[in-house]
């Protein structure tokens, strides 16, 4: 290697640490723990548990002094905007800004959600999305969020157009997940055991153009599981009714935006029944999930053009 930029990502459930030399890429990550039958962590368990991990995931990258680190780049808030604020992303900022002042290097911050669309686009092998316009999901536990994506200033700005009103998709998932006893975050199981499952009904949530509402589809599912008595099929109608209103809004937004590209990222985004139900440019599932590659990328191309 011999330039990279290092970036940091401490968001609500992962503590990740990645480098990115303006080709190649690689991530570490490690989830944080979450008690079984817990729903998520309080933001000072997750800041505690960033603050303890990082060391731990930056030795698992193997760099060295001569790896030739040339700028720093963190997630410092969720999103956009000067009101978007969450104190796990200090853990990650901190040290991103310890470093690049102890080395005299240049330090690059931007949102998690940029990461995630940065991340998506370069596992893709589609790139050249960040230098050009196109519609983009970030589909998490904290966020299902319709975005027109532009480039700016070497890098990407991401303007909400439309997505769920209130529950995320990740965090219905889970809820899901919860009521079947699977172990918080539950989406790769859930996924999992909609495999086993040959039935294709669901509960279709109320779109309207852009934006749906996930808040009735809990209640669907609790019904659903007391009726059938089958977590197999469970799992799959609660992804199948997600999966449903997303799909409607997308088609809704390729009438209204014309034939723009549609990226997809976040945890949702590895999902199997999502990936073969709507069409779109989809990450490789290990860069779906929270990591610092997006980050990474973000700050070199910041920094190195």
């Amino acid at each position: 290697m011999n330039r990279i930029s290092l970036a940091f990502d401490t968001s609500n459930y992962t503590t990740s640490v990645a480098w990115f030399d303006g080709e190649r890429g690689e991530n570490a990550g490690r989830l944080l723990d979450v008690p079984e039958g817990a729903l998520g962590l309080r933001q000072s368990e997750a800041l505690f548990s960033h603050v303890k991990r990082l060391p731990e995931v930056t030795q698992m990258l193997g760099l060295k002094r001569d790896s030739g680190i040339a700028a720093v780049g963190a997630a410092s808030k969720p999103r956009e905007g000067e009101d978007s604020y969450m104190p796990c992303f200090l853990a990650g900022l901190s040290q991103a800004s310890s470093l690049a002042a102890a080395l005299d290097l240049p330090l690059c911050s931007f949102s998690h959600q940029q990461g995630h669309i940065a991340a998506a686009a370069w596992s893709a092998g589609r790139i050249d999305l960040l230098g050009t316009k196109h519609l983009a999901w970030h589909i998490s536990g904290g966020t299902t969020e319709l975005l027109l994506v532009k480039p700016h200033d070497k890098g990407i700005s991401c303007t909400g157009i439309g997505g769920t009103t209130d529950l995320a998709a990740g965090q219905l998932i889970d809820r899901a997940g919860g009521h079947l006893g699977l172990r918080f975050p539950a989406g790769r199981e859930l996924d999992e055991l909609s495999r086993k499952s040959t039935r294709e009904d669901f509960f279709a949530p109320k779109v309207n153009g852009l934006t749906f509402s996930l808040s009735g589809v809990e209640n669907k599912v609790q019904e659903y599981y007391f009726d059938t008595k089958s977590k197999e099929n469970t799992a799959c109608y609660a992804l199948r009714s997600v999966i449903s209103a997303i799909d409607r809004a997308t088609k809704n937004a390729r009438e209204q935006y014309g034939d723009l590209p549609i990226l997809f990222s976040g945890g949702v985004a590895s999902n199997r029944l999502l990936r073969s139900m709507v069409k779109g440019v989809y990450p490789e599932p290990r860069y779906a999930s929270d990591n610092a590659i997006g980050i990474a990328v973000l700050t070199y191309r910041q920094v190195f053009g």
